[in-house]
């Protein structure tokens, strides 16, 4: 039997492509309908080898999806839940056109509910993968809470990604997995440990909020993305309470004593309000988890290097003591200081805290309390200032945190000029610009010197080269004095030096090691990677190639952060050098 010939473009890549046009008349799906479920099932448009095989021999560029993801989404049942709303959007648009009220009430009754458990679970099979991709999901509904009512952002969405992510940073509280912590011009970025995963995000700051226009920011299509991470993060929240023996949703191990009908008009809005304050314990549904969690530190895997070993252990030491860092000390915190990340920063490392009750509700103890050891203040000078406590600014709790460490207070005082806050989140691995300060941390031999240091050492250089010059002057006059004396006597003795020379010649000499020369040295392994290059296979080329362009961006971008700080360094000690003439010509003119 003779086989079928196949034509063109009905194998391979014109095969395994189709375009955006073709999905939505394969689905019978809207533009904005395809948009949203591609979102919530995590499909998006793909890049193949041959984009001409792929559109089938059509010029331009056009968007492409994997027949097979097409295919997939043909099967989804949320598909009938967008066209039932196409259909609520129908009648509704009828209904209030005829002023039909009585239809109006009753199709918002009968209104079709999206449910989006299902595809958090199929995306999600264990709780390992959602915590991986949770850092996305956090920084978003984080700078979600902060957005009042919007055209395409629901008052009620807002409000349950405030919830959610508050939810969030009590399981971060009650577990300590909280590690590093940075400011940045962005926000605040975090990191913490769950399960031997690695998550960050980010918290912006809490300014007021500037609409953006729409032409700017897609705010349906992020809405779209909110609305599925609400769903992951609540699936998230349960399972991390549950693992914490903590009652879910949020509740307090003890009520309020002034607490009764009259205060309480409404319970909820309360319980929520104390819950934001991030400053009291959660109600534990069972037996307390830290034994477990010490013995799950004492386990180790079978590592054969008994040097890895001890490393581990010293590192998994550092890390109990670093829970505990804050524990047995009592902040207060000031009214102009940002309350919620600095409260969640000093709550996760074992520390007490509390503000005026006035600013917000949830605080423990007044300002008065002679047990508060540190007060935390963002202002130049403070009126009335107690001695047995500390002042300082908030950078001195994220420094602190970062170096594993209380620093000294004496750098974080009122009005100091505060030092670098470094970011902790440099991979020394990778090829990037690292400051000097971060050096001067890691090798206390590197630290920078003062400008006046700098200056002194700058003038006694030039005093040593004059000294130099004039001695070397005195020195060619001498030689030249010499040389004309001993010219006569060279004539003499010039017969003998050529006997000696020969003396020499005729005689055994020692051998001398021979040096390697550099330039040929390089020249060489230059050459021997070039004849690694191309022994690269040809399937690998292209993704070596993209290793190499991105480690040569970093080089560039290091290169460019070193060379501004050059710049910076410069300014500032012609500055500094300005106003020290300036200095000394005051001084001169007084004398």
């Amino acid at each position: 039997m003779v086989s079928k010939r196949k034509k063109k473009y009905e194998s391979g890549e014109g095969n395994r492509y189709v375009s955006r046009k073709t999905a939505l008349k394969m689905l019978q799906l809207s533009l904005k309908d395809f948009r949203k479920l591609c979102i919530l099932k995590g499909i998006y448009p793909r890049e193949p080898r041959n984009r001409k095989r792929a559109q089938k021999g059509a010029t331009g560029i056009k968007t492409l999806y994997h027949l097979k993801d097409i295919q997939f989404l043909l099967h989804e049942p949320i598909i009938w839940k967008l066209r039932d709303y196409k259909i609520f959007a129908k009648k509704m648009g009828k209904a209030r056109a005829l002023r039909d009220f009585e239809t109006i009430k009753r199709t918002l009754e009968n209104r079709p509910h999206l449910t989006l458990d299902h595809i958090v679970k199929e995306r999600y099979p264990s709780f390992i993968d959602a915590l991986r991709d949770l850092d996305d999901c956090l920084t978003l509904l984080f700078m979600f809470s902060t957005f009042p009512s919007l055209q395409h952002v629901p008052r009620d969405q807002s409000a349950l990604c405030r919830r959610l992510t508050i939810e969030f940073l009590h399981a971060v509280i009650a577990s300590q997995t909280l590690r590093k912590v940075f400011v940045s011009i962005k926000g605040y970025y975090f990191q913490a440990e769950i399960k031997g995963q690695t998550v960050t995000w980010i918290v912006p700051h809490q300014f007021c909020f500037v609409p953006q226009s729409t032409l700017e920011v897609d705010f349906r299509v992020m809405s779209t993305f909110v609305q599925f991470y609400c769903v992951m993060l609540g699936f998230v929240n349960f399972r991390l309470y549950h693992l914490l023996n903590l009652h879910y949703p949020p509740k307090f191990a003890v009520s309020s004593a002034d607490a009764t009908e009259k205060t309480l008009v409404d319970e909820e809005a309360f319980v929520s309000e104390r819950v934001a304050a991030l400053n009291v314990p959660l109600f534990c549904t069972g037996r307390d988890t830290t034994a477990e969690e010490e013995v799950e530190i004492d386990q180790f895997p079978m590592i054969e290097d008994p040097t890895k070993l001890e490393e581990i252990k010293q590192e998994a030491e550092k890390v109990k003591k670093h829970k505990t860092l804050f524990k047995g000390l009592k902040f207060f915190l000031n009214r102009e200081v940002p309350r919620e990340p600095v409260v969640f920063t000093i709550r996760c490392f074992g520390g007490e805290v509390s503000w005026d009750k006035l600013l917000f509700v949830g605080a423990t103890f007044d300002e008065s309390d002679e047990s508060i050891t540190h007060q935390i203040v963002d202002r130049p000078s403070l009126g009335k200032q107690y001695i047995s406590r500390y002042y300082v600014q908030p950078q001195w709790i994220f420094d602190s945190v970062n170096a594993r460490e209380l620093q000294p207070v004496e750098k974080y005082f009122l009005g100091a000029v505060l030092p670098p806050h470094l970011s902790p989140f440099i991979d020394k691995t990778r090829e990037q610009y690292v400051p000097p300060e971060e050096r001067a941390l890691e090798d206390p031999s590197l630290a920078e010197m003062n400008p006046e240091k700098e200056e002194t050492e700058e003038e006694s250089e030039t005093d040593e080269v004059e000294k130099k010059n004039e001695s070397e002057n005195e020195g060619e006059m001498l030689r030249n004095e010499e040389e004309r004396e001993d010219g006569n006597e060279s004539e003499i003795h010039e017969k003998d030096k050529v006997r000696e020379q020969k003396k020499k010649r005729m005689s055994v000499s020692m051998g001398v090691v021979a040096r390697e020369d550099p330039a040929e040295k390089k020249r060489q392994e230059r050459q021997e990677y070039k004849l690694r290059e191309k022994m690269i296979k040809k399937k690998h080329r292209n993704l070596y190639r993209s290793m190499m362009k991105g480690r040569a961006e970093r080089g560039k971008e290091a290169w460019l952060l070193q060379k501004k700080r050059r710049l910076h360094d410069e300014q500032e000690k012609a500055k500094h050098k300005a106003e020290k003439k300036e200095k000394r010509m005051k001084a001169a003119a007084d004398t």
